[in-house]
């Protein structure tokens, strides 16, 4: 994403390596953000400190700890790269991280704060504020305004000018920053962390193996867009565990090439509940395997568990889903399968998802729907899902009985199935 100025304001973006030679290992491996100059007063810019005192710990040769003690800590965007000498860092926080006031300081940068070809990386406790919702309110100027009509032919003034300018209000606005992001990362823990308007997604684990996450807060609002929770895609053996998301789109979001993903205790709204996917984007894709989804509840979601795949040629797949255990509360869509999803109506038309979708279980599912079909299956006609299981299903819709609409499924029923099954 390109880099641009903006007035006085110079977005910067730091590539912090672990410098070895400007601080030696230390058997005493503690170090606290104030040593290298950080301000705790929400005004004063502290970038560079934790930069140094990232630098201090990859110097260590032993077990190491960075210290952020109460107190707002002004940082803008940094990327924490390089192998280091020690493989235990934990950077403990007692304060908040705040991004600056402009949105655009951080709207032109991938991610916040990233961390990238790391290992064993811990973040315990502290809260991180992206101050998103200026950004938010900026795409919402553009997204009010009426479409507009087509005229063909002749010589007619429609005075477009100014719906034109209502568009571009929100077509000026920068993308946004991810909060926190794992790249390419190994032995990962992020404990007790609350993650406060983000701009975009909340937490990205990209290309990471063995990261557990636990004890997590998400806050946006619930009209906040593309504000995702927590987003996995290209790792495995990703736990995620006793956390609270409230946000404006995916509670958690499961991309290509995600393998051994474990979900428990988990509490989704508002938001756009959990969701494998949108897949199939690209025709040539990893698929989601074995994943588990256990002792969850979603509270007005637009979606409980869901499954999502384009509309259009992919060799991607989905097999080994277990959802167990989940109360729905006033949900829109419980169970959904949507092999047919088209925005806008671009790019896939008159296609059908190459996605293949085996093994998928629902099991102990309760609690109430928010519209009358609480189980809606919805797969592709060229490669049916198959291997689908309803177990022990229970879902209402006011005072009025559910429904169910399955296409092109495969698949049977075990025990009491409500509403009535369709397979």
């Amino acid at each position: 994403m390109a880099t641009k100025f903006f007035g006085t304001h110079l977005y910067m973006f730091f590539l912090v390596s672990c410098i070895y030679s400007l601080y030696p290992s230390s058997a005493a491996a503690n170090y606290n953000v104030l040593s290298f100059g950080a301000k705790g007063n929400g005004v004063t810019d502290s970038t560079q400190s934790f930069i140094k005192a990232w630098a201090a710990a990859c110097g260590s040769t032993e077990s190491a700890t960075i210290y952020v003690p109460k107190g707002r800590y002004l940082l803008r965007s940094m990327a924490f790269k390089g192998d280091s000498r020690s493989s235990d860092i934990t950077i403990r926080i007692d304060g908040t991280l705040v991004a600056p006031a402009d949105y655009r300081v951080l709207g032109q940068a991938d991610s916040w704060i990233s961390f990238e070809g790391v290992s064993g990386v811990s973040i315990i406790g502290g809260a991180l504020d992206a101050k998103g919702t200026a950004l938010w309110n900026c795409k919402a100027k553009g997204s009010n305004c009426v479409s507009g009509v087509s005229i063909i032919g002749g010589a007619l003034d429609a005075k477009g000018t100014a719906l034109w300018n209502c568009k571009a209000k929100g077509s000026n606005c920068p993308n946004g920053a991810t909060t926190l992001n794992f790249s390419n990362s190994n032995n990962i823990r992020i404990n007790g962390l609350v993650s406060i308007n983000s701009q975009m997604f909340h937490i990205v684990i990209n290309g990471c193996q063995n990261v557990h996450v636990e004890g997590i807060k998400v806050i946006a609002a619930g009209d906040s867009p593309n504000t995702d929770g927590i987003h996995v895609q290209l790792s495995r053996n990703v736990n995620i565990m006793s956390s609270s998301i409230k946000t404006g789109d995916d509670c958690i979001s499961i991309g290509p090439g995600t393998k051994n993903l474990w979900i428990e205790r988990v509490t989704c709204g508002p938001g756009h509940g959990m969701s494998i996917g949108s897949l199939g984007k690209d025709t040539n894709e990893e698929g989601v395997q074995n994943v588990t989804v256990k002792n969850t509840t979603f509270v007005g979601t637009q979606n409980g568990v869901r499954i999502k795949s384009w509309a259009r040629p992919s060799n991607g797949f989905v097999q080994g889903i277990r959802f167990l255990d989940a109360v729905m509360r006033n949900v829109q869509n419980p169970i959904i399968i949507d092999q047919n999803y088209c925005p806008h109506n671009l790019n896939c038309p008159g296609q059908v998802s190459g996605v293949q979708i085996n093994d998928v279980t629902y099991q102990n599912i309760r609690g109430t729907s928010a519209t009358q079909v609480a189980i809606k299956l919805d797969c592709s006609t060229k490669y049916p899902c198959k291997g689908i299981r309803l177990q022990n299903v229970n879902l209402k819709y006011l005072n009025e009985v559910a429904q169910s609409s399955c296409n092109n499924v495969i698949g049977k029923k075990l025990g009491l199935v409500q509403p009535n099954n369709c397979l």
